[in-house]
């Protein structure tokens, strides 16, 4: 499951912003992105990962990804750096 990775990983970053720029700049191992997450600011990320070769996995919830990743709020994606 994406959470179990999300938790294992030594270095995460958290947010649409943040998870765009670690995939530009070719840091991004893989990225994983909330299904509940608005369409619309999903798609630049996911064309990202297409022109970087970056893999994409999908959990159910924003809150449970943000949980995961120690933040009291939604997280709609979530990049695990090389």
């Amino acid at each position: 499951m994406s959470y179990e990775k999300v938790k294992q990983a030594q270095k995460v970053k958290v947010g649409l912003k943040q998870t765009l720029k670690a995939v530009e700049r070719g840091e991004a191992k893989e990225v994983i992105i909330a299904q509940d997450a608005d369409p619309q600011l999903i798609s630049r990320i996911k064309a990202a990962c297409e022109n970087h070769e970056v893999p994409v996995s999908y959990v159910d919830s924003m809150r449970k990804l943000g949980k995961v990743c120690g933040i009291d709020v939604g997280a709609s994606s979530v990049v695990i750096e090389k």
